[in-house]
C-alpha cells in the first residue's frame, strides 16, 4: 500500500514538474522572439481624384512592419499638405511620393493654370507678331487685328485687351529674374480666354492677321 502511494506521488510529481518545463521553455521561446519592426505610413482616409489638391483632412497614418514598406513611402501628414494628386487614390491606399506634386510644379502643366471658366488658345505667329519674341508666360497682352477689305484698304481693330499669356511655344514658365535662357524662337501663344473670345480670336486668325501688343510687367506706384 505504501509503495502504491509513493508511486502515485512519484508520478504527480513528474507531471508537475513537465508542465513547470513546458511552461518555462514557452516564456523564453516569447521573450526570445523580437517583436516586428513597424513604421507609420501615410494612406488615404477616402477616394482623392486626380488633379484634387489634398490636405491633412483626406489622410491618416497607419502602421505597417518596415519590411514591407516602399522606400518612396510617404511617412508624415505633412508631406501632403496642399499637393496635387498626379493620379486617382483609392481609400485605404498608401501614397507613394509620385502620386503627389507640389503646386510649383503643377503650375508648368497649362491645363492646371487656367482659371475656372475660361480656355486655353493658341495663335500662330512670326517674330514680328510676337514682339520679336520677347512675349513670356504670365505676360499680358492686347490681341490687335488686321484684315484687307475689297478696296484693298487695311482695316485694323484691338480684339482683345489685357489677356494673360499661359505659353509661348512649349515654354510654360516665366523666366525667373536674373536667369538668362538665351535668345529661344517660338511661332505660337497660348492665351487664356473666356469662350465667346477664343471663338473670336480663331475666327479673326483665319479672317486676317494677329498681332500682339506687350503690357509692361511693373506695377504702377500708387498715387498718395
Amino acid at each position: 500500500m505504501k509503495s502504491r502511494v509513493i508511486l502515485l506521488l512519484s508520478l504527480v510529481m513528474a507531471i508537475f514538474t513537465t508542465f513547470l518545463f513546458i511552461n518555462y521553455l514557452q516564456q523564453n521561446e516569447t521573450k526570445g522572439a523580437s517583436a516586428p519592426d513597424v513604421t507609420k505610413v501615410v494612406v488615404a482616409k477616402e477616394a482623392i481624384r486626380q488633379n484634387q489638391q489634398m490636405s491633412v483632412e483626406l489622410v491618416e497614418l497607419t502602421e505597417v512592419t518596415k519590411k514591407d514598406v516602399h522606400p518612396t513611402t510617404l511617412t508624415s501628414l505633412e508631406d501632403v499638405e496642399g499637393k496635387i494628386a498626379t493620379a486617382a487614390i483609392e481609400k485605404g491606399e498608401v501614397i507613394l511620393a509620385h502620386r503627389v506634386q507640389a503646386d510649383e510644379a503643377e503650375e508648368k502643366v497649362v491645363s492646371r493654370k487656367i482659371k475656372d471658366g475660361f480656355r486655353a488658345v493658341s495663335v500662330g505667329v512670326n517674330i514680328v507678331q510676337s514682339v520679336s519674341n520677347l512675349i513670356d508666360p504670365e505676360d499680358y497682352v492686347d490681341v490687335i487685328h488686321s484684315k484687307i477689305l475689297e478696296d484693298d484698304s487695311v482695316e485694323t481693330e484691338q480684339l482683345l485687351s489685357k489677356v494673360r499669356v499661359l505659353a509661348v511655344g512649349r515654354k510654360l514658365t516665366e523666366t525667373t529674374a536674373g536667369e538668362d535662357e538665351g535668345y529661344v524662337e517660338y511661332s505660337s501663344v497660348t492665351l487664356e480666354l473666356k469662350p465667346d473670345d477664343a471663338k473670336a480670336l480663331i475666327h479673326a486668325s483665319e479672317e486676317g492677321l494677329i498681332h500682339f501688343t506687350l503690357h509692361s510687367s511693373i506695377l504702377p506706384t500708387e498715387e498718395e
